[in-house]
């Protein structure tokens, strides 16, 4: 790994943060509250909305990072490209396939923006089935935080609906309304035992705080074009004007630590090569669970040759994601997806139960995209038309005689922690800067596969129910975009990265935010979770800072 040497003039703050999206942006934008100085450091650059709104309309492969473009000094792994950054050659079946992006705001700007909670049996896997760990706290110690995140991103929710975990509040937001496609799913589902319910959703069902209520432009993944769906920004704006910098285009490439064991400063890099060094009182690292875990281990000394943060030999591994079981198929009467968001309902009811100490559970997101995943969206299913020769008005036909009947189910399943699914900083490629790419080691065990084959049956439950003409059970699992479990939070020190606020073992002032602090995943998309922690690091390292500003 290239060495780099501090020139710049150093930067001296209360709190530095590494990583912009949803928990380094909760957390700067409310320890700057305080009074305490901040510096949020990211090494990704701007985006502006309506350049990435054009840039998907476009492009002609519509992917969920068509919208934005790579930097090379600040590069991250693309969906059809992704081991172009990723260094991994376990082939599909095993092969990492969630992506993420670098930018001043992180991957909120392409997720979907569906905040389900953990459920309270998530936090107890070990002592309710027996497998995997349990987490160091209880649903009960984190509900609190649920509802501040849901209000601080702005939720859409139906309260009279029972989610299986248990709320102390409202939503903050009225909820997003079923489709006219979730409605028939509904309907079929309920005489079989499975019960649609709306998703509680990080977009405005009604303008809220100077943004605009969602309209249904359907491109929530790559960008909503309107700012309707919550974003990072939103908190890294209100960060700024409590005083709080955000410096974009600084890629952290070292974490320093002194001979008491408290962290001293951060390197970064600007594009050019030039470097500089951020020293604070307390150190966040929020990258994400890749990109943590990455430069906590490239940063090594004689003293830490394994890292910092890593005398447990925990940081990188038990890697994990919610695989995904996709199916397709044709309805017998028209669904009319591609006017709405891209999911706005779901099946709730098989996300636990005592067959989990046999097998993983799973979530259903019932899909408003048709089979947009796998292409076949609108654009894409007029390219493959042309390629069969039709022109003109037989292009027409073909898009309007399929469309309104495409129709997607996706289980997202639960993995157990394995130390040996691992990220670690290469030692043969690196990126323009110089810099390791992220090597990683995936699969699917058996416990999860027998998930994924559970899906199968419920999906052909539920097309037996729709009646449908045609389905397609897609063999290869596809990857959801969740990225946890690589520096988990644990009461042990032997066996985790962190107590249960984030703050290391190994080093008391510095913490660590993100999905990688999950000792189990649960099926609830992995955000409102994300963001619940966040307030509380933030609340716990306010109260033991305090206001003293530098």
């Amino acid at each position: 790994m290239r060495t780099f040497q501090p020139t710049l003039p150093p930067i001296t703050k209360d709190v530095a943060i590494v990583g912009s999206g949803v928990a380094g942006a909760l957390i700067g934008w409310k320890l700057a509250q305080t009074g305490a100085s901040v510096a949020i450091i990211e090494a990704g650059t701007t985006i502006d909305r309506a350049t990435g709104a054009a840039q998907y309309r476009a492009a002609l492969t519509q992917t969920p990072d068509c919208a934005y473009d790579v930097q090379p000094y600040a590069p991250w792994p693309r969906v059809i490209t992704k081991n172009d950054y990723y260094v991994q050659d376990g082939g599909p079946e095993s092969d990492f396939q969630s992506t993420y992006l670098r930018a001043v705001g992180g991957t909120t700007w392409h997720w979907l923006g569906s905040m389900p909670r953990l459920l309270p049996s998530d936090f107890a896997m070990k002592s309710n089935y027996g497998v995997g760990i349990d987490w160091p706290i209880t649903y009960a110690d984190l509900e609190p935080w649920y509802m501040q995140g849901e209000t601080q991103l702005g939720v859409s929710g139906f309260n009279e609906d029972d989610l299986g975990s248990w709320r102390s509040g409202p939503y903050p937001l009225p909820g997003i309304p079923m489709t006219y496609g979730d409605k028939e799913f509904a309907a079929a589902c309920d005489p079989i035992g499975l019960k649609v319910s709306p998703t509680p959703q990080a977009r405005n069902s009604q303008p809220n705080n100077g943004r605009p209520a969602c309209c249904g432009n359907a491109m929530c993944i790559p960008i909503c074009p309107i700012g309707a769906k919550y974003d990072a920004t939103i908190h890294l704006g209100l960060a700024a004007e409590a005083g709080a910098i955000v410096m974009a285009e600084a890629v952290v490439v070292n974490v320093a630590v002194d001979a008491s064991g408290a962290v001293s400063g951060v390197t970064y890099v600007k594009p050019d090569g030039t470097a500089g060094i951020v020293t604070a009182k307390v150190f966040i690292i929020a990258a994400n669970a890749i990109e943590t875990s990455k430069l906590l281990l490239m940063s090594t000394s004689d003293a830490l040759p394994g890292g910092v943060a890593n005398s447990s030999d925990q940081v990188g591994r038990n890697l994990a994601d919610h695989p995904i079981r996709l199916s397709l198929a044709v309805s017998a009467k028209p669904m009319y997806p591609y006017r709405s968001p891209l999911a706005t309902s779901g099946i709730e009811n098989l996300r636990g139960g005592d067959f989990q100490s046999e097998r993983s559970a799973y979530r259903i997101e019932i899909g408003n995209d048709g089979w947009s995943w796998m292409g076949l969206g609108p654009v894409g299913w007029a390219e493959q038309a042309i390629k069969n020769g039709d022109s003109g008005q037989a292009v027409w036909d073909t898009i309007y005689g399929t469309m309104p009947n495409q129709i997607r189910v996706g289980s997202l399943c639960e993995q157990l922690p394995d130390p040996s699914h691992r990220i670690v900083p290469s030692a043969t490629e690196f990126d323009a800067l110089g810099i390791p790419r992220p090597q990683l080691t995936f699969g699917i065990d058996d416990y999860t596969q027998k998930g994924l084959d559970a899906a199968i049956e419920t999906h052909d439950k539920i097309f037996d129910a729709l009646g449908v003409t045609k389905r397609q059970h897609l063999p290869q699992w596809q990857g959801a975009g969740h990225l946890m479990g690589t520096h988990r939070m644990g009461d042990d020190p032997k066996t985790s990265v962190t107590d249960s606020f984030g703050r290391t073992h190994d080093h008391p002032n510095l913490f660590l935010a993100g999905a990688g602090l999950f000792p189990t995943t649960g099926t609830a998309n992995p955000t409102n979770t994300v963001a619940a922690l966040a307030l509380r690091t933030a609340d716990h390292i306010a109260a033991t800072l305090g206001s003293q500003s530098t």
